[in-house]
């Protein structure tokens, strides 16, 4: 079964089995010991330290194993505020960091701290000025993942590092997405990373302190990790992850070229083979195997469902794949459709094959997904001075995009149409539909119940 779900967790690389399995013998005593075993587990516990810090491009004291790369965000942000309280309590962050981030910076607000969003265009990209314009005179760290989770767009790190070194304040790079790619360049101050993302086990994270960089552990420490991971250390398990860095380091400017290849192709065919899809995320600056796209009128889950059924595993930024049933903070700061959403995310050694089955397959699944979804409950549609009236109340989305997309033909240009909706994701797909239609989107106006989006009709 075609696994194309990497970017959430990279299978097992062999080097890693053979290295877990072997260092399992010998890495289970205490490196802190000076007796025969514990000396065995600090030479492999000092040597995937080393080997980690030649991938990341560091000094092996600057570099830290943590529980995870949750952990390691958590710890990371939670220690540069710390170290640098004299200076303020202002963290800056983009719209579409991981939740780990967001929550760190909400922990961080709830004290009394404040939090400026950098805003992104629709490739999901930052402008680096933008963090100048951000930057105050309490501003203790600026945060910047290296390439986005769900889209693949890559960030300028590197311009953004000088932006905020020219101003003396930190900058914190997750690096979770990239790292097995190549080094994060630039002058970044932190730097954070996840073993299973790059097809090392899971539980091992990566915290990387520059010298220099004002830091203070926070909770109950220990001297383990330099004070900044308290526990005992899962050698295996960093061995493993260390073996798998280098490994998939060496294979990674040719897999880099192939994936690249197969996922231009996925850019340039799903368009042509579905009808209404909008390819989401920086078209030139992303990562080698990530390419994600809409459905209009699909309902998320329901469409990965329909692509496990054939085989393929994928994932979703969409609102219908959300506990929360709110749409993705990443595809509503890019102002792109929610609904329908698909990311594929090709691990190493992805096979050709199994894209062209995936693009031979995805037609049939969407068209069986709009199927089911063409004849909704028909929603009561209305005349009201003038504007047509479509009340999608408690109706998830796509319905009420589907309802717009049915009626907006019986107004005539320059009509208006408005959508009653409660949904939240209507508020991210229906302007996002607009754009894609060339209708020109009103904005919302208040409601008995929900809210009221009002399109005019263009064409």
């Amino acid at each position: 079964m075609p696994y194309f779900d990497a970017a959430s967790s990279a299978p097992l690389h062999p080097v890693a089995r053979q290295a877990l399995q072997a260092s399992l013998d010998e890495g289970w005593a205490d490196p802190a010991r000076l007796y025969r075993e514990g000396r065995r587990a600090r030479v492999l516990l000092d040597a995937a330290r080393e080997a980690a810090a030649e991938a990341v491009g560091c000094r092996p004291d600057e570099l830290a194993f943590t529980s995870s790369g949750t952990r390691a965000v958590h710890t990371g942000i939670a220690g540069a505020l710390a170290g640098r309280r004299r200076i303020g309590r202002h963290l800056i962050v983009s719209a579409v960091e991981h939740s780990s981030v967001l929550h760190s910076a909400e922990v961080l607000e709830a004290a009394g701290g404040s939090v400026t969003q950098v805003a992104v265009d629709r490739g999901g990209l930052v402008d680096p000025a933008a963090y100048g314009d951000a930057l105050r005179a309490d501003t203790a760290l600026a945060c910047l993942q290296s390439a986005n989770h769900e889209v693949g767009t890559e960030q300028p790190v590197g311009a953004v590092a000088e932006v905020c070194r020219a101003a003396g304040v930190p900058l914190l790079v997750d690096a979770a997405q990239s790292l097995g790619w190549g080094p994060v360049d630039g002058g970044w101050s932190l730097l954070t990373a996840s073993a299973h993302k790059w097809g090392g086990p899971s539980g091992v994270g990566l915290l990387v302190v520059r010298k220099g960089v004002r830091f203070a552990a926070q909770g109950p420490v220990d001297e383990r990790e330099s004070g900044r991971a308290p526990g005992f250390e899962n050698i295996p398990a960093i061995v493993a992850a260390a073996a798998s860095l280098r490994a998939v380091r060496a294979e990674a400017a040719e897999e880099a070229v192939r994936l690249r290849e197969l996922t231009d192709r996925i850019r340039a065919r799903v368009p042509r083979l579905v009808p209404d899809v909008e390819v989401v995320g920086d078209p030139v600056r992303r990562l080698p195997g990530v390419v994600t796209f809409s459905c209009l009128y699909v309902d998320g889950e329901a469409l990965l469902h329909e692509l496990d059924r054939e085989g393929f595993s994928v994932s979703s930024g969409s609102s219908c794949t959300s506990s929360t049933l709110t749409p993705s903070h990443v595809l509503r700061a890019m102002g792109v459709l929610s609904e329908g959403n698909v990311r594929v995310s090709l691990p190493f050694g992805a096979a050709e094959e199994d894209v062209e089955r995936f693009l031979a397959v995805l037609p049939g699944a969407v068209s069986a997904v709009r199927e089911k979804l063409g004849a909704p409950v028909a929603s009561e549609v209305v005349r009201e001075e003038n504007i047509l009236v479509v009340d999608s109340l408690g109706k998830r989305c796509p319905i009420p995009v589907i309802e717009l997309a049915k009626v907006i033909g019986d107004v005539p240009v320059g009509g208006l149409v408005r959508v009653l909706s409660d949904d939240e994701a209507a508020r991210l797909d229906i302007p996002a539909w607009c754009e894609m239609r060339n209708q020109e989107y009103v904005g919302e106006e208040p409601a008995d119940r929900g809210t009221a989006y009002v399109v005019r009709r263009a064409t």
